[in-house]
């Protein structure tokens, strides 16, 4: 935005430059004895000056109303200025056609004034209206787009659930994305008003969120911003979700989220959607049927005698058998498993319990000796510990 400002600013510079140019020029210093050129003289003044005036005061004020996005491309200022010159010549015409048709009284030079200030005017316009939309030329001219297409720079735009999880600060971590992060404001909002939340539960996952959230913001490895841009498209729609599909179309990113339904949505609406589940997933040993694992039974299963059990990484595993072994380690047989975006389950059977070896370090209880009966006839009664 620094950047557009200063351009502002040599435009006004050039603009006035211009104007002080061609009002001192041999071509419009006149005989100042002869009552006629004064006339015409000041007539030229009086007509460059005003209109150089409004030019610029019209253009700014449509330059600064109009809404305002991200800084465009260095291709996007070459785009504008070639736009800006052609409309230029176009309108030169038009100007020589008024003072013409209106018989407005001035010279050759001030009418040349006014046509530099013009195409001045339009080339500024059309580069700050090319550098602010250029996401939507394409729309207008087709096969011409700004946005950067290269996969690994896309914006990463982060869900609330996916803040919520926390893993992706791991992702992070791990180099395994390379774009820059983003949070939406509604997304902010969303974790603020679940943080605030009368149940316990929601309460501690929103303020879960928030903890994650200031975590990745003083993490000087995580590149991370809160995007607090106002999208016309994007405030139409109603809801988070709906939002965030919206922002990740107009910003040309990508939803990084762990909630199935946002993702199917997101499929069907060709938005591009990371599920840090089917992430995770993917990432997981594969469980071959066949191979045998050693698991603790947990809880009953929902159907008849099974067991459930869960891995380390949470996978939950389902046993035949195993219901009446609750609290027991066992080794299985692998015989299927099913993956989702929900996460990844493993179905086995049982086959044995787990022999443990005997531990010299393990403490066993105490033991009573047999009476003995020593050579006087007196029973002897010792404890020791075997």
């Amino acid at each position: 935005m620094k950047l557009l400002w200063v351009f502002r600013a040599l435009f006004l510079i050039i603009i006035v430059a211009v104007i002080f140019v061609n009002i001192n020029s041999n071509s419009m210093t006149l005989d100042e004895n002869n009552k006629d050129s004064k006339e015409v003289l000041d007539n030229n003044l009086l007509y460059v000056t005003w209109s150089s005036i409004g030019i610029v005061i019209f253009v700014f004020l449509i330059d600064i109303m109009t809404p305002k996005n991200k800084l465009g491309a260095l291709a996007g200022v070459f785009f504008g200025l070639l736009v800006g010159i052609l409309i230029s010549w176009g309108l030169t015409n038009v100007v020589d056609m008024m003072v013409e048709a209106y018989h407005v009284p001035i010279t050759l030079p001030a009418v040349t004034a006014i046509k530099w200030t013009l195409g001045i005017a339009i080339c500024y316009l059309a580069i700050s209206f090319v550098m602010q939309t250029k996401d939507d030329v394409r729309f207008v001219i087709p096969y011409v787009e700004f946005a950067k297409q290269t996969k690994g720079t896309r914006p990463l735009i982060l869900d609330t659930s996916a803040i919520i999880d926390g893993r992706i600060v791991d992702l992070c971590h791990s180099k395994l994305f390379d774009a820059p992060l983003i949070v939406p404001r509604f997304v902010l909002n969303e974790l603020q008003l679940i943080a605030d939340s009368s149940q316990k539960l929601k309460r501690n996952r929103g303020r879960r969120g928030l903890d994650v959230l200031n975590k990745m913001q003083s993490d000087p490895v995580i590149d991370i911003q809160i995007d607090d841009s106002i999208i016309p498209e994007v405030e139409e729609v109603k809801g988070v979700d709906q939002k965030l599909m919206m922002l990740a179309k107009a910003n040309n990113g990508r939803v990084a989220t762990t909630d199935y339904n946002l993702s199917k949505v997101a499929q069907v609406r060709d938005v591009d959607v990371v599920n840090i589940n089917d992430l995770a997933s993917s990432l997981k040993v594969v469980a071959l049927p066949g191979e045998t694992m050693e698991v603790k039974i947990i809880k009953p299963g929902e159907e008849s005698e099974q067991g459930i059990a869960y891995l380390d990484d949470g996978t939950m595993i389902v046993v035949e058998d195993a219901r009446n072994k609750i609290g027991k380690d066992l080794i299985i047989s692998v015989t299927s498993s099913l993956q989702t975006s929900a996460g990844k389950m493993i179905f086995g059977k049982f086959e044995e319990y787990v022999q443990r070896k005997y531990d010299i370090n393990h403490r066993r209880p105490y033991n009573k000796k047999p009476f003995n009966t020593d050579s006087n006839g007196n029973n002897n009664s010792q404890t020791i510990n075997s």
